[in-house]
């Protein structure tokens, strides 16, 4: 544990994490985690939270749905329980971790941050978009408006298409 925290303590201090932001910080890193398909994802993705939260969006980010119901259907330390895709009724359980449900960063962490999503927490990218998603090949795509969102949607899930 001591091995643990002085690791955390050196990450925290390298990347001039102030004490009063430590824990937002923290939360958003361990969203990264499990949001991001890499490293190189991260920043961007943090600057989506940002704009989020700065405007009072509800982020609406799927692991967060899946730590409440994972919490919920798994009890075991090596569960691997995370469903995906999400149904309409999952995105519907009630509890402070749902952000689709509740405004702001969820109570605590999802997941364990690593030094990247600390870094890229603490450093968020400024950017036009408000959303994103990964397709069905795993590639991300970004889009600065619901309109463009939707498209992705379409084009890249296959699915809502009109």
């Amino acid at each position: 544990v001591n091995r643990l925290t002085a690791r955390f303590d050196e990450i925290v201090t390298k990347q001039n994490i102030p004490s009063e932001k430590l824990n937002q910080i923290v939360i958003i890193a361990s969203l990264l985690e499990r949001e991001a398909a890499s490293d190189s994802e991260m920043p961007e993705i943090a600057g989506v939270i940002m704009n989020r939260l700065n405007n009072n969006w509800p982020l609406q980010i799927d692991a967060t749905v899946q730590y409440a119901l994972g919490s919920i259907n798994c009890r075991n330390v090596d569960c691997k329980w995370w469903p995906t895709p999400l149904s309409s009724t999952d995105l519907k359980i009630k509890s402070p971790y749902n952000t689709y449900q509740n405004q702001g960063l969820p109570p605590a962490p999802i997941s364990n941050p690593g030094a990247a999503s600390l870094k890229a927490a603490a450093n968020p990218v400024t950017t036009p978009n408000w959303f994103y998603l990964h397709g069905t090949d795993g590639q991300i795509h970004f889009a600065a408006t619901s309109k463009e969102h939707s498209r992705n949607v379409c084009l890249y899930l296959k699915k809502d298409c009109q």
